[in-house]
């Protein structure tokens, strides 16, 4: 982590619209996973608040098409369009990288699950590490030259305050020989999104691609808890303390920063929470960044393995 952090003079309460004030996208071109509902939609709506063309690239693709047009209605922004992505598939995956044309500006990583039941995709991969960690990797990376070509291209990866609870299971990324625990599950691919995060914006900062990692904190409204009530333990199982709970704009208020502020310009490698940049993260406390999370030798070993899953999947 850097010496001096990085501070803004937005915080917790600071929503999407008012970090995306007077600040113009015209002529960008944005992607946001995940943004048929929650802070997604809230994400895609603030950078078409500010002239940019939007592509909600969502799994439930008629949800993505009412999400655009009220998106729409609410900015005047014609150029917000959905399209299909599953994350879980990597044909989908692929499907919708070849389907790109053209440069892109920004890429938000946004889409995600939590504590699901145990479940796998086609492949054999645990859903969560599939999903949070494994889809965006093969999107991002297969994006790579189109956001190469955009110069200044930013990649906002949304991760969460659970990364704090563990690490990567480098000998066990999909539960194959260990019994599952969901919430372990969880943390490990929260902790993937961080640890992407560093290693990209070391291999790409010649192409001009900042990368950074979020937690926005937890949300009153929003889909990622879904599947709760089947995880054999409560939400937060570290306790709650320093966590304030958010509105949806609040919540997508520092992916918005991360996107669009020339606030955090050639900013990259970094982990953010509250619209500023988070220090280490103290026991007992439900704020700031593990230090594995922004372990370099843990970012390389983990791209290496995701590399290899994708490599093995053919």
């Amino acid at each position: 982590m850097s010496s001096t952090l990085v501070t803004t003079p937005f915080g917790a309460t600071s929503t999407a619209a008012e970090v995306i004030a007077g600040i113009d996208l015209t002529g960008k071109r944005a992607i946001v996973t995940g943004a048929s509902s929650g802070i997604g939609v809230e994400t895609a709506r603030a950078l078409a608040s500010a002239g940019a063309a939007v592509t909600l690239a969502v799994r439930d693709l008629e949800a993505g098409r009412r999400s655009a047009a009220d998106i729409t209605a609410t900015t005047s922004n014609e150029r917000v369009l959905a399209a299909r992505l599953d994350l879980a598939d990597l044909g989908s995956i692929r499907e919708f990288v070849s389907g790109w044309t053209g440069p892109l500006d920004i890429l938000v990583d946004n889409a995600g699950v939590m504590a699901t039941p145990e479940r796998r995709t086609a492949l054999g991969w645990e859903l969560q590490f599939a999903t949070n960690h494994l889809g965006h990797f093969a999107l991002t990376t297969g994006l790579h030259g189109a956001l190469a070509a955009a110069g200044d291209a930013r990649v906002v990866v949304v991760s969460s305050v659970g990364h704090i609870n563990g690490g990567v299971l480098f000998d066990d990324p999909n539960f194959e020989r260990r019994p599952y625990d969901p919430w372990a599950a969880y943390s490990q691919s929260k902790t993937a999104n961080v640890l992407f995060a560093v290693e990209a914006a070391k291999r790409w900062a010649a192409d001009r691609i900042t990368v950074n990692a979020l937690n926005p904190g937890r949300i009153s409204d929003t889909r990622l808890g879904r599947h709760m009530t089947a995880a054999p333990v409560a939400f937060d199982p570290k306790g709650s303390t320093g966590v304030s709970v958010k509105d949806t704009a609040q919540g997508a208020a520092t992916s918005v920063l991360l996107a669009a502020s020339p606030l955090v310009a050639g900013v990259t490698g970094r982990y953010f929470e509250d619209c500023n940049e988070a220090g280490p993260h103290q026991p007992g406390v439900r704020r700031g960044v593990a230090d594995y999370a922004l372990d370099p030798d843990q970012a390389g070993r983990l791209w290496q393995l995701s590399t290899d899953l994708l490599t093995a999947a053919g």
